[in-house]
């Protein structure tokens, strides 16, 4: 098995992880948080995003390298215009995580709000789309190998 077939590997495992666990929390875990009651919400909230954090950053990150390799022309047969796209999808994923979802959740560990849990399954359908379109992708770019 060649390098480029092993990061191809790697790069659509990380990317179709993220994408499952992605329609996982928009379907199921988003949506139930309405349901945890006030005098439990801060400490749920805060398990959540210290829980979340072990089973995502790590994925994160080994998409996050895989990506640059595939965009920087490591894996020849991939066309450049491929790599580019999986990178620009995915600098929209880490935008609205940090700039949009991040901030709510930070504002949810202060105190329980409906109204930005309701957001935050609206808004997060921006990441749910560009991750399923960025697993495609990359099982496309895996054909190529």
């Amino acid at each position: 098995m060649s390098g480029e077939t092993v990061l191809l590997m790697v790069h659509a495992g990380s990317t179709a992880f993220m994408a499952g666990l992605i329609w996982f929390v928009q379907v199921v875990h988003y949506p139930m948080f309405v349901g945890v009651g006030e005098e439990s919400w801060r400490a749920y909230s805060a398990e959540h995003q210290r829980r979340t954090t072990w089973v995502v950053g790590p994925v994160m990150m080994v998409e996050l390298v895989t990506t640059a390799a595939v965009a920087l022309g490591l894996a020849g047969s991939v066309a450049g215009w491929m790599g580019w796209l999986g990178a620009g999808m995915l600098a929209g994923v880490w935008a609205s995580t940090f700039l949009v979802q991040v901030p709510m959740h930070e504002r949810l560990g202060r105190g329980r709000e409906v109204a930005v849990m309701r957001r935050l399954v609206a808004t997060n359908w921006v990441r749910t789309v560009l991750w399923s379109a960025r697993a495609v992708l990359a099982l496309w770019m895996l054909g190529l190998a």
